[in-house]
């Protein structure tokens, strides 16, 4: 359970992360480049300024996720629900 855990800046390159509970936390400025986020649980989270090139967020639940300035080139998307992210 990551909820609310501050990873800002971090560098998560290519992590497996298929399912994890990132409720609230903190991955402004975090490089998850090519990560897999498919199913994670990211409602709240800070993104701002995170690079998410080519990750995959297949039914993420980013509900209110914060994603100002976020890299998103070339991910996948598919039922990821977006609804009240800015």
């Amino acid at each position: 359970d990551l909820s609310g855990t501050d990873l800002t800046g971090a560098v998560l390159i290519g992590v497996n992360l298929t399912g994890a509970n990132l409720r609230g936390a903190n991955l402004s400025r975090a490089n998850l480049t090519k990560s897999d986020l498919s199913r994670a649980l990211l409602n709240w989270a800070n993104l701002t300024f995170a690079k998410l090139r080519e990750a995959r967020l297949i039914e993420a639940d980013m509900m209110k996720a914060q994603l100002k300035g976020t890299c998103l080139e070339k991910s996948k998307l598919p039922g990821a629900n977006l609804s009240g992210a800015n």
